[in-house]
């Protein structure tokens, strides 16, 4: 063990070390005894702060939000349109900063009320234009679910932007599919340019949203 005086070991402390630690070697790899090793700690050390790996995955989530708020503006004015346009491509882009992001915030629960001024803010906004609180719950969760879902599948394939996992070869995929010429085409529309993928499928969920809703206010 090092004698070199160290900051003290808090909650704050662990789920940086974590995060940072995340892109080196995946959720998978992502242990308590690692975390400990970074920190040059014994393992033990780290249950006054975590009972277990996952209340350290809650802690990680609560601070990938606080990174993501601090980095998105959003506008008392905007639209319901622009909320949740804002709102989702922050949270892609906060999600893609992190090996396995969308794997650690998903089903992670906040260790705390960091979100809700947010939260009650957007959904404000919401009734305000129109929806009723369950249309505007609704929304929200269902264009969050369609950004997680969509880069957990992303990262399946891009772990890092510009790293791309071994078996995703476009051009390999369409030569092992030759008899079946639309599922070999449909590899470069699965399997790139995602940046234009999401954002036209964040359009169909709005669109979506729009047609069904209806809202008396824009």
């Amino acid at each position: 063990m090092s004698t070199e005086k160290r900051p003290p070991l808090d909650r704050a402390r662990v789920a940086d070390t974590a995060l940072r630690l995340l892109n080196e070697v995946g959720l998978d790899g992502l242990s308590l005894r690692a975390i400990a090793r970074e920190l040059d700690v014994k393992a033990p050390a780290l249950y006054w702060h975590f009972k277990d790996k996952q209340a350290l995955l809650d802690e990680m989530a609560t601070e990938m939000y606080r990174r993501m708020v601090a980095g998105t503006a959003l506008d008392r004015l905007d639209t319901w349109r622009e909320r949740l346009l804002k709102a989702n491509r922050g949270l892609r882009a906060a999600l893609l900063g992190y090996r396995d992001g969308a794997k650690v915030y998903s089903g992670s629960r906040f260790t705390g009320l960091v979100h809700v001024e947010q939260m009650e803010e957007t959904l404000s906004l919401f009734t305000a234009a129109g929806f009723t609180l369950a249309q505007a719950v609704r929304a929200q969760s269902t264009s969050y679910h369609y950004t997680l879902g969509f880069v957990t599948e992303e990262q399946g394939v891009e772990p890092l932007p510009g790293e791309r996992r071994d078996g995703f070869d476009v051009a390999e995929r369409a030569r092992l599919m030759t008899d079946f010429p639309l599922s070999a085409a449909a590899g470069a529309e699965l399997f790139q340019n995602f940046d234009q993928h999401y954002e036209e499928g964040l359009a169909l969920v709005l669109a979506g949203i729009e047609r069904q809703y209806r809202p008396t206010g824009s």
